[in-house]
């Protein structure tokens, strides 16, 4: 079975691994800061604060920006269910924008209507959640504009991002956002096996993330109520959570951050060698400005509805390891909201399938999966 997504590890990655695993410190040690401060340098933020998975550090970003009970968040129908349980942890009630067909991402003109119809009801919503599907940046300056004009707050969900650019910034310097978040799950631009974090250019932000990942406890002299603490002290100064992300995990992501610049144009290079290859076949590719590079984390088709169902047993029954991202998010029981629709979307994910896309792809490989493409239309 060829996968639709792969780690790919080498001896340097468990090399770092096996060299935590012999020193003094396996959680709270030296490589989990030394990491944070290489992702931030990496997309160019003020600060990274990393956790034990995205979703953690999409519930501490709401956190953050102190959603609660009574508060609505705008995110994307399709994406992960993540995207939206970040905010229902915090007793919040979510909402969708639709998508655009070409590309997946949240419209900016279903955002504008939405914003609109929104505040005459008093129905705003105190953060948008604006999704990067595949590693395509949304039209993030519009977004912004538009938040920051309602008084919203945005978090760009760039669990598939990682290395992308947005003209002449990168995804995760927070230009048009307040947090970006990251994923670094086994299928994603980097790995740390589970994993993410949070960036953000505000140090309250930072500081009240920090907090929330490890217990709401803070060991620092200089943030406690006591004037004069024992060296044994320590205060929980809000309910936070043990989201902390371990040395080990730590230590794989500083030697696979060494490799994401050359994975993102590998990953590139095979979807241009993909759509090279295949056109002459009834798909459609989603499309990318040229003002932005996708980090491609995934190989979004859009065929016939008529096939897609076919299709997706025709790949699996010849081992090409296909998936479909995703079913939206309104069509899951707990998430159910049958007064609404969504037509961009519905249309969108009856047409969608994944196709195999890693960096440690072969060409041969990748022939493989075209020929059995060509063999079934």
């Amino acid at each position: 079975m060829i996968p639709y997504g792969s780690q790919w590890l080498n001896d340097q990655d468990i090399d770092a691994v096996v060299e935590v695993l012999r020193s003094d410190f396996l959680t709270q040690g030296p490589q989990t800061p030394k990491f944070e401060q290489k992702l931030a340098a990496a997309v160019q933020c003020r600060a990274a604060v990393v956790t034990n998975s995205a979703t953690s550090a999409l519930h501490v970003a709401c956190l953050a920006l102190e959603v609660g009970p009574g508060d609505l968040v705008w995110t994307s129908p399709l994406t992960f269910v993540a995207s939206a349980n970040c905010a229902l942890y915090c007793g919040a009630s979510v909402d969708f924008v639709d998508i655009e067909p070409s590309t997946g991402n949240m419209s900016v003109d279903a955002l504008q209507q939405k914003l609109a119809l929104a505040k005459p009801q008093n129905r705003l919503p105190k953060v948008i959640i604006p999704v990067h599907f595949a590693g395509a940046p949304c039209d993030m300056r519009e977004i912004s504009q538009l938040a920051r004009s309602y008084g919203i707050s945005v978090i760009e969900d760039a669990s598939h991002a990682l290395g992308a650019r947005y003209g002449e910034t990168i995804v995760g310097d927070c230009s048009y956002s307040e947090i970006t978040v990251f994923s670094f799950h086994p299928v994603k631009m980097i790995t740390t096996g589970e994993g993410g974090c949070l960036c953000t250019n505000d140090q309250k932000l930072e500081q009240k993330a920090r907090l929330l990942v490890s217990h709401g406890i803070t060991k620092s002299a200089d943030e406690f109520n006591k004037t004069e603490a024992d060296p044994w002290w320590y205060e929980q100064h809000s309910l936070g959570f043990n989201y902390r992300m371990t040395d080990i995990q730590a230590a794989l992501g500083i030697s696979q951050l060494t490799k994401l610049a050359d994975w993102v144009e590998r990953r590139n290079q095979l979807i241009t060698r993909y759509q090279r290859m295949t056109e002459k076949l009834p798909i459609e590719w989603l499309t990318v400005d040229e003002q932005r590079l996708c980090s491609y984390h995934l190989a979004v088709i859009k065929v016939s509805p008529d096939h897609r169902r076919p299709l997706f047993y025709w790949l699996r029954q010849h081992n090409i390891g296909c998936q479909v991202h995703y079913i939206p998010i309104y069509q899951q029981p707990y998430h159910a909201q049958s007064s609404q629709y969504w037509p961009r979307c519905e249309a969108f994910y009856r047409q969608i399938i994944s196709l195999p896309l890693f960096p440690r792809m072969t060409n041969a490989e990748q022939d493989e999966v075209v020929k059995v493409l060509e063999e079934y239309f």
